[in-house]
C-alpha cells in the first residue's frame, strides 16, 4: 500500500507489488478515451486568442520526439511503439498527405535528429544513422550504428537527441533511477559526439533525466529541461527549465532540487551553492519533456524567442498535473513568466492525450506531438 508522512511530504511504497497495484490505481483514472483523431475533444484545448489547434498527423502510434528535414519531412520516434515514422506533407496544407513506418522493433527509439540528408536515431544505448533517408521513404534500409556506447539501462535510457550548432550530436543519459549516485561521467548527464560517433564526451552533469532541449537562436546556447526527482510529495520538487551556457556545469542531481532543496538522501554531501540553479522552476512532477524557441513569424512578435514546453503530465500525484503544452516568457537570459499556452488535454481528472514534443514549423506554425492519442497537432495564429 502507500504510505506517507505528512510532516516531512515525503512517500514512498512499501513492496514492489504494491507499487504496481498503486500505479494501475493512478492510472486507470487517466487511461484513454478510446476515441480516434477523428473525434477527439480539440474544443477541450483552450488558446489565447487568435490561435487555433488542428490534427497534422493521425494513425503515428506512440508519437514522441520530432526533427525536420530541410525538404519538410518530419521525422518521429517513438518510445513503447519501437517504430520511427516520416510525416509527409506534399502540398503544404498543413495536413500530412500520408505517415510512413521506416523502422520497427527498435529499442525505444525515441529521439531522431536530422543532418546532411541522414536521419539519425538514439535508441536506449546506441545512436542509428539512416544516410540518404529521404530517398529511401518507401523502401527499406539498414542503418549504420554511429556509437553504441551509451549504458542499457532502461531507467530513463530513452533519448532526445538534436545537434547543436557546433555540429555536434547531443546525447542525454538519464539517471538510472529515481534517486542516486552512479558514474557521473557516465549518468545524469548530456553528452555530445560528432556525427561519425567519434570525440564521444561528457557537456553537462548533474541532470536527472532531459528529454527536451534547444539552442538560443541568438546567443547559440543550450537550455533544456529537467524531470524532478519523485516521492518528496505531491508539490516537491518543481521540474526545471536550465540554461547551460559553457561545458562542464553541474545542475545538482542527486544533491540538489529546484535549486534550493536539499535531498534527504544526498543533500548533506554537496551544498545547494555549488551547482547551477534553474532559470525557471515549472510545475511539479508535471514531466516537462520538449521545450523550443519560438523562430517562426506567423505568431505575434510578443511569442518570438520564446519558450514553448510540452507538459507530458504527472503519473505520481494526488491530483494530476501538466498535460498542456506551456510558455516561458524572457528578458535575455532570465525567465520573466511562466504560463499555460495550450491546455485541456486533461479533463475532470482523465487525460485524453498527453503532449510530448514540440516543433516550429518553416510557415511558423506549432506541431505538437502526443503519444497517449497518436496524433501530431498543429498550432496556428489566425488574428
Amino acid at each position: 500500500m502507500v504510505l506517507s508522512d505528512k510532516h516531512s511530504g515525503r512517500r514512498w511504497l512499501s513492496s514492489g507489488p504494491a507499487m504496481v497495484l498503486w500505479l494501475l490505481v493512478m492510472l486507470l483514472p487517466l487511461s484513454g478515451w478510446g476515441v480516434d483523431a477523428q473525434t477527439l475533444p480539440l474544443e477541450r484545448i483552450k488558446l489565447p486568442p487568435g490561435f487555433e489547434i488542428s490534427i497534422f498527423a493521425s494513425g503515428v502510434k506512440n508519437a514522441r520526439s520530432l526533427t525536420l528535414s530541410p525538404n519538410g519531412t518530419v521525422f518521429v520516434g517513438s518510445r513503447s511503439a519501437g517504430n520511427v515514422y516520416a510525416v509527409v506533407d506534399r502540398n503544404g496544407d498543413g495536413k500530412a498527405d500520408e505517415v510512413i513506418t521506416l523502422a520497427r522493433g527498435l529499442n525505444s527509439p525515441n529521439g531522431v535528429a536530422f543532418q546532411d540528408g541522414a536521419l539519425y536515431v538514439a535508441e536506449i544505448s546506441r545512436v542509428l544513422r539512416f544516410d540518404d533517408i529521404e530517398r529511401r521513404l518507401t523502401s527499406s534500409s539498414q542503418p549504420v550504428v554511429v556509437t553504441d556506447q551509451f549504458p542499457k539501462d532502461g531507467h530513463h535510457g530513452w533519448k532526445f537527441i538534436s545537434f547543436g550548432p557546433d555540429g555536434m550530436l547531443y546525447v542525454p543519459v538519464g539517471a538510472p533511477c529515481n534517486i542516486c549516485q552512479r558514474d557521473p561521467d557516465r549518468y545524469a548527464v548530456i553528452m555530445r559526439l560528432r556525427p561519425d560517433g567519434t570525440r564521444l564526451e561528457t557537456f553537462a552533469r548533474g541532470i536527472r533525466n532531459t528529454v527536451g532541449f534547444d539552442w538560443h537562436p541568438k546567443t547559440k546556447e543550450l537550455w533544456f529541461t529537467d524531470n524532478g526527482r519523485d516521492w518528496l510529495g505531491d508539490d516537491s520538487p518543481a521540474d526545471e527549465l536550465n540554461r547551460a551556457p559553457q561545458p562542464g556545469m553541474h545542475f545538482g542531481f542527486p544533491y540538489c532540487h529546484g535549486g534550493s532543496i536539499a535531498d534527504p538522501e544526498f543533500g548533506s554531501k554537496r551544498q545547494c551553492s555549488e551547482f547551477a540553479a534553474p532559470v525557471q522552476n515549472l510545475g511539479p512532477h508535471v514531466a516537462a519533456l520538449g521545450m523550443r524557441f519560438y523562430t517562426g513569424t506567423m505568431f505575434p512578435e510578443t511569442y518570438r524567442q520564446q519558450i514553448f514546453i510540452a507538459e507530458h503530465g504527472s503519473w505520481n500525484r494526488t491530483t494530476p498535473s501538466g498535460y498542456r503544452v506551456t510558455l516561458v516568457r524572457l528578458d535575455n537570459d532570465r525567465a520573466v513568466s511562466y504560463e499555460p499556452f495550450a491546455e485541456g488535454w486533461l479533463h475532470e481528472g482523465r487525460a485524453w492525450g498527453r503532449p510530448v514534443d514540440v516543433l516550429v514549423m518553416p510557415d511558423g506554425s506549432l506541431l505538437v506531438s502526443d503519444d497517449r492519442a497518436d496524433v501530431i497537432y498543429r498550432i496556428t495564429y489566425k488574428g
